[in-house]
C-alpha cells in the first residue's frame, strides 16, 4: 500500500505554479498607463497649437512696435543724395540769426508767411521722397495749389508731413517702413520760388511743430 501511495503523483506536481504570471500582469498595466499619459500629452499639445501661434504673433507685433519706437529719424530722401540736397527755405525759428529767419519767410501774394518746416531741393530736379521713420499713413491730401501731402504717424507719438509731392505710392491705412518710397518731389503754385522741392514738417508727441534741423544734420 505504501508503494502504491508513493507512486501516485502529488497534487503539487499536477498544478505547478507559474512564476511569470504576475510580472506579466504588472507589465501590461504599466504599458497601458504609459500609453494613457502619452495620448493625453498629444491631445493637449494639439489643442494648444492654435493658441501658441497667436502668442507668437503677438510677440512679433510687440517686437516690431518696440523696434519702431527705438528708431532715430532719418532724412526724407535717400542718404546718397545728401551732398546734392539744399535747404532753400529753413524752419522759422525766432532764436535763429537774422539771415536764417529771412530765408524762413515764404512770400505769397505780397504776404510773408513763416515756414513751418524745411523746403528741400536737389538742384531743382525731382527726387524720391521716403519715410523718415516707420509708421502709418494717416492722411493723403491732394491739392495742386499748395502741393499734394502725405501725413505719417509714428510709434513714438510723433508725426511727419511730406508736402509738394506727386506720384504718391501709398494710401491711408498703409504701414510703411523707414526709408520706404512715398512719392516724388514736385512744385506747387503756393510756393513757386522754391521750384521743385519737398516741404518736410515734424510734429512732436504733443502735436507741436518742431524744427527738423534739430533732429537731422542737413
Amino acid at each position: 500500500m505504501r508503494e502504491e501511495q508513493s507512486n501516485k503523483p502529488s497534487q503539487k506536481n499536477k498544478n505547478p505554479k507559474k512564476p511569470w504570471f504576475w510580472p506579466l500582469i504588472y507589465a501590461g498595466f504599466s504599458v497601458a498607463f504609459v500609453g494613457m499619459i502619452w495620448g493625453y500629452n498629444v491631445f493637449v499639445d494639439t489643442d494648444t497649437a492654435g493658441e501658441s501661434k497667436w502668442t507668437d504673433a503677438g510677440k512679433d507685433k510687440v517686437t516690431i512696435e518696440t523696434n519702431a519706437q527705438a528708431e532715430s529719424m532719418k532724412y526724407p530722401f535717400k542718404e546718397t543724395l545728401l551732398d546734392s540736397m539744399e535747404i532753400v527755405q529753413h524752419y522759422y525759428d525766432m532764436e535763429a540769426d537774422e539771415a536764417t529767419r529771412e530765408k524762413s519767410l515764404l512770400v505769397f501774394n505780397q504776404t510773408y508767411v513763416a515756414n513751418t518746416g524745411v523746403s528741400l531741393s536737389m538742384n531743382g530736379e525731382p527726387f524720391e521722397v521716403v519715410a523718415a521713420m516707420s509708421g502709418k499713413v494717416e492722411e493723403v491730401n491732394v491739392d495742386p495749389f499748395v502741393g499734394d501731402e502725405i501725413v505719417l504717424s509714428h510709434a513714438n507719438g510723433m508725426q511727419t508731413k511730406y508736402r509738394s509731392v506727386t506720384g504718391i505710392l501709398v494710401k491711408v491705412g498703409d504701414v510703411v517702413e523707414q526709408g520706404q518710397a512715398l512719392a516724388t518731389s514736385s512744385e506747387n503754385e503756393w510756393n513757386p520760388t522754391a521750384g521743385v522741392h519737398l516741404q518736410f514738417e515734424v510734429y512732436n508727441e504733443e502735436g507741436i511743430l518742431i524744427n527738423p534741423e534739430s533732429l537731422l544734420a542737413f
